[in-house]
């Protein structure tokens, strides 16, 4: 499987990974990786994404930035299983309060009936990344599927 999606600030890839799936993410800034990782998430479920769907919004605290992002998108494959929706157009705002790292994000919940979409079970630490160039940000994620 291999899928790349790019606009002005934002990009992900889908990457073979073994028995898994892995997203590698770049954007402008960490709030835009945080929503193009979250954007490929939905990709390695679902090939192609109806136009439906409410709105929701998710806020997710952790200890790092890694550990955020991890919290964040078990949290987005947790709303999938509890609302039977796909989170899809995710949109992330990443701050650091305090001594904690905190992301308020939302996303379209496209209804799963009828979807056939592929089950992605869960995030990995497994080689993630979450880290600043000198073109912007860059994160690489696993996922077991």
């Amino acid at each position: 499987m291999s899928a790349t999606v790019d606009c002005p600030l934002v990009s992900f890839e889908l990457r073979d990974h073994t028995a898994d799936v892995a997203v590698e993410a770049t954007a402008a800034d960490c709030s835009g990786l945080f929503g193009a990782v979250a954007d490929g998430l939905a990709a390695a479920m679902c090939e192609s994404i109806p136009a439906d769907g409410e709105r929701f919004s998710v806020t997710v605290r952790a200890e790092s930035r890694e550990a955020l992002l991890f919290d964040y998108l078990d949290q987005l494959i947790y709303e999938r299983d509890v609302r039977a929706v796909l989170p899809v157009d995710n949109r992330a705002d990443v701050r650091e309060d305090d001594d904690e790292w905190v992301v308020d994000a939302s996303a379209r919940g496209v209804p799963l009936q009828g979807l056939g979409a592929r089950e992605v079970k869960a995030v990995t630490y497994s080689e993630m990344l979450v880290e600043e160039t000198d073109e912007g940000w860059h994160g690489y994620v696993v996922f077991d599927v």
